[in-house]
């Protein structure tokens, strides 16, 4: 058994960094790639080796046609590089990393590479000029890539339930960046309204639980580049219409499919978690009794689900009500709550299925680690997560979709300080370390994994972005935002 030192990186939620607070899951992270490298850390030669090792390992096995692959090995490589005290100038890399964002032919994740581009640029602290100039304009270029992005494209079970939903999550994740390099102007121009045209999608996503979580998000971040007016104060309340039409779940039946059956409460809650997160990030606390009381039926939700299921909604109820101001008031104990959410550790078989099985531990772990208690982590329980990869061959469809829980594991070994567990040999992986096995393991070309291989990318990404030093502070985008409601708890 390994014995491992877990170093938090935060004392508990008002520790928290505002981007933290408004991006704080690993699904946002993971699959949209929005708010990668939280949690800076000082430059480790090792794990930047791992890294870069990782991206080997994966360019062995992905198809070399895979552009989205090449651009995230790309990126990584130039974000270390720029992290590492004695790395070289970067000016010649920006061309060939601008080249692989463009060759991704599908224009969701074209404008995911973009975004990520801007994004690491304004944490690295890196000259804007590099981007826009006499002769380059690319975030008008990642701008434009939306309009590119057509409905109900996502191919997987809720074909035809989705909607604007993709070009939506793309909205969010483009203009988050666009305003992290100081350039959130352009969004709102004599010419061109990108916000409203954007608040307009939400009524082309049918279901509810697409549209709570997409409209959540983007809510959010007009809430951060100071565009709320837009939501609220206009000819429409976009909030107030997706609160509405959220209240209607059950009139629509217009409900999501998952790989495994869970309750439909999973599926009115998930959104509705995320809902409340961006009233707080717009400082509207009207909007929680519209047209019901929303706290009251997201516990009542909630009760309904099983814990082993429940616990991957609890990190969003803690944070929401946190930034809310109603910590307190709903779980005026919260420690308790804590032990009853840890104690999942026991029932969940990680490797019982990719989800939600799969993704339990990751989400209870990070929910420790956010409320400052990773003392209730013991170290059987990474060892457990980090040990179930193998069982995940079971079926096709887990072992096509191991990269999802993988790269949650990945992502919160890193935050708490224990990420050798993933990166070094173990016995059960015939003395080869768990990602490199996985890896190996990868159908030809990385194809049956499809879109669920970039999540390892991204994960890898958001490792390499961290690295960037103990000591840099948030940008300036998110360190002059303030949440309202929220009251010392």
């Amino acid at each position: 058994m390994t014995t491992l030192s877990l170093t938090a990186p935060v004392s508990g939620l008002s520790d928290l960094s505002n981007e933290t607070r408004m991006i704080f899951a690993p699904w946002s992270r993971m699959i949209r790639g929005i708010g990668l490298g939280q949690y800076p850390v000082d430059y480790d030669p090792a794990i930047a080796g791992h890294i870069r090792e990782t991206f080997d390992q994966l360019a062995a096995k992905v198809s070399p046609s895979n552009a989205y692959h090449l651009f995230c090995r790309a990126l990584a490589d130039f974000v270390l590089t720029a992290a590492d005290p004695a790395g070289e100038r970067l000016e010649e890399a920006v061309g060939p990393l601008l080249q692989a964002a463009r060759a991704e032919r599908n224009p969701y994740y074209r404008a995911m590479a973009g975004s990520l581009v801007m994004d690491s640029f304004a944490k690295l602290g890196l000259d804007r000029s590099l981007l826009v100039n006499d002769e380059l304009d690319f975030p008008a270029e990642v701008l434009g890539m939306l309009d590119e992005i057509a409905p109900d494209q996502i191919p997987d079970e809720n074909k035809g339930r989705h909607g604007d939903y993709e070009r939506l999550s793309a909205s969010s994740t483009v203009f988050l960046a666009i305003g992290q390099i100081g350039l959130a102007d352009r969004l709102v121009t004599d010419d061109r309204n990108h916000v409203i045209e954007a608040l307009n999608l939400l009524e082309n996503i049918p279901a509810p639980y697409f549209r709570g979580r997409a409209g959540s998000m983007f809510m959010s971040v007009l809430a951060l580049l100071g565009y709320e007016r837009y939501i609220f104060d206009g000819e429409r309340d976009y909030m107030r219409e997706t609160l509405h039409y959220m209240s209607r779940a059950d009139e629509l039946k217009i409900y999501p499919s998952f790989p495994q059956e869970l309750p439909i409460a999973w599926s009115k809650v998930y959104p509705l978690v995320t809902m409340l997160n961006a009233i707080a990030m717009c400082g509207r606390p009207e909007y929680l009794n519209d047209p019901v009381d929303w706290l009251t039926e997201a516990n009542a939700l909630l009760a309904e689900i099983p814990w082993d299921d429940r616990v991957h909604m609890s990190q969003y109820w803690i944070v929401a009500l946190h930034n809310l101001g109603r910590l307190k008031e709903r779980l005026p104990d919260l420690d308790a709550y804590l032990a009853e959410i840890v104690a999942v550790l026991d029932i969940v078989d990680p490797g019982g299925n990719f989800f939600p099985n799969g993704i339990a531990y990751p989400y209870i772990i990070e929910v420790a680690m956010l409320t400052g208690r990773l003392d209730l982590i013991p170290n059987e329980a990474l060892e457990r997560m980090v040990d179930s990869f193998l069982d995940l061959d079971r079926t096709d469809a887990d072992r096509y979709n191991r990269a999802f829980p993988v790269s949650y594991a990945l992502n919160v070994l890193g935050e708490i300080g224990a990420a050798e567990l993933i990166f070094t040999p173990r016995a059960r992986y015939g003395d080869r370390s768990p990602m490199a096995w996985v890896v190996k393991r990868m159908s030809d070309g990385g194809e049956k994994e499809g879109l669920r291989l970039y999540m390892i990318h991204h994960a890898l990404v958001s490792y390499a972005l961290r690295l960037r030093g103990a000591d840099t502070p948030e940008t300036e985008l998110f360190r002059n935002f303030q949440f309202h409601l929220a009251t010392e708890q």
